[in-house]
C-alpha cells in the first residue's frame, strides 16, 4: 500500500521538478521576430478605405500591433460600435489575404533572429510564440523562414483573448511544462510586457519593434534588448 501511495507522489514530484527546470522563451511575432509593418499598414489602409473612412496614420496603426483585430479596431475607431469593429476586422483579413495572393507580403526576420532561435534551442530552451496573428498567418510566416520546428508551443489570437490578457502565455507554459519563474516573455510592445508580468514571467522588451523602448520600460520590462546579441544576454543563454 505504501508503495502504491508513494509511486504517484514520486511521479508528481518528478513532474514538478521538470516544470521548475524547463526554461521557456516565448516570443511575440510582429515587431519582434519579423518586421511586418509594411503589410499591416497596407492591409489596415485597405480595410478603412473599403468602408470609406480615412485610414489611420502609420504610427497609430503600429501602436495597436499585437492586439487582437477587434480590439485594435476599437482603439483606432473608438466612436464606432463593436459590430462595426468586427466588420472592419473582416475587411482587414480580406485585405491581408489579397496581399498574400498577390505575393505582396514581406515579413523578413530581424537580423540575428534565426541564429538566436537556433542557439536557444541547442542550449536546451523550449521556445514558443504568443501573437495577435491568426494560426494560419503564424504558420505561414514561421514555415517560410524554416524555423517552425524550433517552437514547441504556438499561441494566437484565434484561440485566446487579446493581449495583455495572460491566457496565451499561461497556455504556452502549460503546454511546455514550464513554471512562471523559468519563463521569459519577449516582445516589442507594452502589451507583451503587461502579458508577461500578468503571467508571473520575466518580461524583456526589444528596441527594434513598434513601441518606443521608454514605453516598455514604463510598463515594467525587466530589460530592453538593443539587438539580437543583447537579447541573448538578457535571456541568459550561453
Amino acid at each position: 500500500t505504501a508503495r502504491a501511495n508513494g509511486a504517484p507522489a514520486a511521479a508528481r514530484a518528478r513532474r514538478e521538478t521538470a516544470r521548475m527546470t524547463n526554461r521557456l522563451a516565448v516570443f511575440d511575432c510582429d515587431g519582434t521576430l519579423v518586421d511586418s509593418q509594411h503589410n499591416i499598414c497596407a492591409a489596415m489602409t485597405r480595410a478603412f478605405e473599403a468602408v470609406q473612412i480615412m485610414p489611420p496614420e502609420r504610427l497609430a496603426i503600429l501602436a495597436v500591433v499585437g492586439l487582437s483585430l477587434p480590439v485594435a479596431m476599437a482603439r483606432l475607431l473608438p466612436e464606432a460600435e463593436s459590430d462595426f469593429h468586427d466588420h472592419l476586422a473582416e475587411h482587414y483579413k480580406q485585405a491581408f489575404r489579397s496581399l498574400r495572393q498577390d505575393n505582396a507580403v514581406s515579413e523578413p526576420l530581424y537580423p540575428g533572429i534565426a541564429d538566436l532561435v537556433t542557439e536557444l534551442d541547442a542550449a536546451g530552451w523550449l521556445l514558443g510564440v504568443a501573437t495577435g496573428k491568426s494560426d494560419r498567418g503564424l504558420n505561414l510566416c514561421l514555415t517560410h523562414h524554416g524555423i517552425i520546428d524550433r517552437f514547441v508551443t504556438l499561441q494566437t489570437a484565434d484561440r485566446h483573448p487579446s493581449k495583455p490578457h495572460p491566457s496565451m502565455l499561461l497556455t504556452a507554459m502549460a503546454e511546455a511544462g514550464a513554471a512562471p519563474e523559468t519563463t521569459v516573455m519577449i516582445g516589442d510592445t507594452s502589451f507583451d510586457i503587461d502579458m508577461g508580468l500578468a503571467a508571473g514571467a520575466r518580461a524583456i522588451g526589444v528596441a527594434w519593434g513598434y513601441h518606443p523602448p521608454q514605453e516598455l520600460t514604463a510598463a515594467g520590462a525587466h530589460g530592453i534588448a538593443m539587438d539580437s546579441a543583447d537579447l541573448r544576454r538578457h535571456i541568459g543563454a550561453p
